[in-house]
């Protein structure tokens, strides 16, 4: 019976997502003159990026609904979070092979709509907070009214023949299309200000399939900008992409480092994984950006699928401090754990050192400064510093943990999907370097750069495990020491993009209600009418019932006043 209810709510959800894609392409076409190419909604874009991208979509989402089964066995509304999923493909699908701006903006908003769904679904406050972060900053709609106005400005000048000098000027001046650029870039990939919206998704205790699919849709807008990277040269926008990626690639890395949540520590490294595919586009390999995109998917939704097992196995906590001695406990978990972060850091025939490696070195053959030159190798060496941190702490270091706790991975709903990713992580990168890199890229460097990368993931390293070591290395000396404050928060940029916009309106809405709606308002309105009938009924009361005494007393005080009234006419 279940079934053939789910199965009815999933069409009707195809239909209705359908019928609001049909007039929304209605409203676009009428809007901009283009309902005589509406033909264009129908030709789907099928090409060999699409399709790979594709395939790795299906095959990760059906290893996290198999992994899911036994995650969130326990979970109510089962059929509800499979929907979602299936929604959650079909509009990642939309995205990949929509052959236009129109469908894709539908596609990147199913994304945002299935998130939604799923914070509804799990009643979690932190993932909706997100969610309307992303409404103005990561759907980019913002970017569509100031795009819309700046071509209103132009028409309207241009229409009414007033000031076509100011006209000509604005036309040949792309400083406009810059900052639109900007717009888009920082937003879709999670740049520069717009990392908490990453951010906010990781510090929630939210579910581990949730997470995967947030990494999932940083990989379309990725894909996005890959696909669409002409507009980087055709408006020399390269070194200003290289630049906010490397800086962004940075900042997460020194903010992993100060980290001891898990899943924090596992989103500041995806944000900053993300970064090098962006500087990767910066330099103009669009090829490499993609290959690097893919043996990324692959490993790090293992390590997600790693994470979830073992903050499923401890009870749900996730501070790393809390745990340790995993290997004696849950032996196939921290295999599978320990691959997916070697694999991160670029180990030799992993699948990430096949993209990560040859990275690095064409940014040594580029005609990039020293500033970009830095920013890569210490990203690379910071990346390497928090995986063997991460490592110390949950699966080599002191269990920490409850003495009579036990733990284990004998769940094979679990160790199923974990080693489908695992056989892929250890091989994927070779085959598909077979696949996206058609011909040999030719690497001239001298030695002691050629070897550079490798001496710098060793120094990494070994600043790791003595960062483990650490005595003083606890919150409390985070808090009284600025600079590492300033570091581990990410450079103070939560103050800069969301508390210094919000905080004026919640402090104000916070003396609005303590002044007026829990002070005058409830003085002279409600409360005090209240009080003042009380009181009036009261003593009306107690007129009923001591009428006597008070007829008495009321007697007597007019008694009272007629006898000084006679007194004061005799005299």
């Amino acid at each position: 019976m279940w079934m053939l209810s789910f199965v009815v709510l999933f069409i009707f959800v195809l239909i209705m997502f359908f019928f609001w894609f049909f007039w929304l392409y209605i409203f676009y076409c009428y809007f901009f003159g283009l309902i005589e190419r509406f033909y264009c909604f129908y030709n789907f874009y099928f090409w060999l990026m699409s399709l790979i991208f594709m395939s790795f979509v299906m095959y990760i989402s059906s290893l996290v609904i198999y992994y899911s089964e036994d995650y969130m066995s326990g979970e109510v509304n089962m059929n509800r979070f499979i929907m979602i999923v299936l929604m959650f493909i079909l509009s990642m699908g939309l995205l990949i092979i929509s052959p236009n701006l129109i469908s894709i903006l539908l596609g990147w908003d199913g994304l945002g709509f299935s998130f939604y769904v799923f914070g509804y679904l799990l009643s979690e406050c932190k993932v909706l907070q997100c969610w309307y972060i992303n409404c103005f900053i990561k759907s980019n709609w913002w970017c569509f009214y100031f795009n819309f106005y700046c071509l209103n400005i132009k028409f309207w000048w241009l229409k009414l023949h007033l000031l076509l000098w100011f006209y000509l000027w604005f036309f040949w001046n792309k400083s406009y299309y810059y900052i639109n650029y900007s717009c888009f870039y920082n937003s879709k990939s999670s740049n520069s200000f717009f990392f908490l919206t990453s951010c906010s998704y990781s510090f929630s205790h939210t579910r581990f399939c949730f997470i995967v699919f947030f990494y999932s849709c940083y990989c379309g807008g990725v894909y996005l900008l890959i696909r669409f990277g002409m507009i980087i040269e055709l408006y020399s926008m390269s070194n200003f992409v290289l630049f906010i990626g490397c800086l962004t690639m940075f900042m997460s890395g020194l903010g992993a480092n100060f980290e001891f949540d898990l899943k924090s520590i596992i989103a500041l490294s995806t944000l900053s994984q993300l970064g090098l595919m962006m500087s990767t586009i910066g330099l103009g390999c669009y090829d490499l950006a993609f290959f690097h995109l893919l043996t990324h998917a692959l490993f790090k939704a293992l390590l997600f699928m790693c994470a979830g097992v073992i903050i499923h196995g401890f009870n749900d906590l996730q501070d790393i401090r809390g745990m340790g001695g995993i290997i004696n406990q849950m032996p196939l978990t921290s295999v599978c754990f320990l691959i997916s972060n070697l694999a991160l850091c670029g180990m030799p025939f992993l699948s990430g050192f096949y993209s990560k490696d040859l990275i690095l070195e064409l940014s040594l053959m580029s005609n990039s400064n020293l500033l970009i030159f830095l920013l890569f190798f210490l990203s690379a060496g910071l990346t390497v510093c928090y995986t063997f941190r991460l490592i110390y702490y949950v699966v080599v270091g002191e269990f920490n943990f409850k003495s009579m706790h036990c733990l284990g991975d004998e769940n094979y709903g679990f160790i199923g999907p974990m080693f489908m990713l695992v056989l892929m992580s250890v091989i994927g990168g070779s085959l598909m370097s077979w696949v996206m890199i058609y011909t040999p890229v030719m690497i001239c460097l001298p030695f002691y750069m050629k070897i550079l990368a490798l001496m710098v993931s060793l120094i990494g390293g070994w600043m790791g495990f003595e960062l483990s070591l650490m005595v003083n290395y606890s919150s409390f000396y985070f808090d009284k020491n600025y600079l590492v404050s300033f570091l581990g928060s990410m450079w103070f940029m939560p103050y800069i993009s969301t508390y210094m916009i919000s905080s004026f309106p919640l402090y104000s809405g916070l003396k609005i209600v303590r002044v007026i709606d829990c002070g005058w308002s409830e003085e002279y309105g409600g409360q005090g009418m209240f009080m003042y009938l009380y009181k009036m009924s009261m003593m009306n009361q107690d007129y009923q019932f001591n009428y006597f005494k008070y007829y008495l007393l009321s007697f007597m005080f007019w008694v009272f006043i007629f006898v000084v009234f006679l007194i004061y006419t005799a005299y």
